[in-house]
């Protein structure tokens, strides 16, 4: 199993990475992708981006270079209880990609239903693409529940190659995640969450984790660009043209 596309990556724009836009995109190339998304932080994030940078990222990134395709969008924070994001719905819609987070810096653990609660709401936004890694120990929430409604509302349930490779517990729990996105057929994107362009693309540990849990390929929506190209058009149209 490959993948095809990275769509969860931070550029020097996020100051806790360490390379610039063109350096990920060469990162893609060098490791073989069709597809990369730039997902800085968004604004609430204590060292994000001003959002300028989110507002001139299309005008200035090409959609294609060196065989790559890019999208420009967003890691956004979630806020609160209620699935609220950092970032306004006239913020959201001219991106081309959304992953919503939770961060420990951004909102405090809780229980599980709060947490539960959140994630529901967060479902009815419909700018959001991905949940990030959402196999925190901080952020515990009834997986059957809330992984079944993202599915409902086509919310892909992200595979976090940087949370598995680095935090045994987030791997414990990815393999429960993973385990219930198979019995209910929920598709799955799996990215390296790379801060460096070095790491652009590698995903080996989550690929291990779903081969050896005998995920089907058929959902891992990146393995193939094209797919992942029309999930984005159904939302937004034809954003690569």
């Amino acid at each position: 199993m490959f993948i095809q596309a990275d769509t969860h990556t931070h550029t020097i724009a996020s100051t806790h990475a360490y390379s610039t836009v063109m350096e990920m995109i060469s990162g893609a190339a060098k490791a073989g992708l069709k597809g990369l998304a730039i997902t800085d932080h968004a604004t609430a994030m204590p060292d994000s981006p001003h959002i300028w940078h989110f507002h001139n990222i299309k005008r200035c990134v090409p959609k294609k270079y060196d065989g790559v395709e890019v999208v420009c969008g967003v890691e956004a924070n979630i806020m609160d209880y209620e699935g609220n994001l950092d970032f306004p719905e006239k913020e959201l819609k001219p991106l081309d990609w959304v992953v919503a987070s939770m961060h420990m810096d951004l909102i405090k653990p809780s229980t599980v239903e709060n947490i539960t609660n959140s994630y529901l709401k967060l479902c009815e936004n419909p700018y959001v693409d991905v949940i990030g890694h959402c196999a925190s120990p901080n952020f515990m929430f009834d997986y059957e529940k809330v992984l079944k409604a993202f599915k409902e509302y086509e919310k892909l349930v992200e595979i976090n190659e940087n949370s598995i490779f680095h935090k045994k517990k987030f791997r414990e729990n990815y393999v429960e995640i993973i385990k219930i996105c198979k019995k209910y057929e929920i598709p799955v994107i799996v990215n390296s969450d790379a801060h460096i362009c070095v790491h652009v693309g590698q995903v080996g540990e989550s690929i291990k984790l779903l081969e050896e849990l005998n995920f089907p390929e058929k959902l891992v929506i990146n393995t193939d660009w094209e797919k992942v190209k029309e999930f984005i058009v159904k939302k937004r149209g034809n954003i690569f043209e």
